[in-house]
């Protein structure tokens, strides 16, 4: 389990179905359509009600130049966004990180792992 993941969250993460099923980047695209109202996902892109998630994989969470107004849990986490994490974050972001103050979430563990290939695939640093 990622040491990162808050404990009161990691024992539902564990019982997740799917939270490391293969992702489908083409099919993340098409979901992330749903984000792109609060989110950009172009290398440079400006920030809108929420971070540009260009390279978002392998970042620490609360440090995407160009983005001032995250939470004080999100921006006190030392949470490095990976397959973990993200999934968490996707399930619930303030059951995640109290004070987030993104509201959406994805139920579908299938839609979660192709959203999480997608970015990982818009992230030049991911391992």
């Amino acid at each position: 389990m990622n040491k990162h993941i808050p404990s009161v969250f990691a024992a539902a993460l564990l019982l997740s179905p799917g939270v490391h099923a293969d992702g489908d980047p083409a099919a993340g695209e098409d979901l992330f359509k749903r984000c792109q109202s609060c989110h950009t996902i172009d290398e440079g892109g400006r920030a809108k009600q929420g971070p540009n998630l260009f390279g978002v994989y392998g970042r620490t969470a609360g440090t995407s130049e160009g983005f001032d107004r995250y939470s004080d849990g999100v921006a006190s986490s030392g949470i490095v966004w990976d397959e973990e994490t993200l999934s968490a974050w996707l399930q619930g972001p303030a059951q995640f990180i109290a004070g987030a103050k993104m509201t959406f979430r994805l139920n579908d563990p299938q839609d979660i792992a192709d959203v999480i290939a997608y970015l990982k695939a818009n992230s030049p640093d991911a391992e």
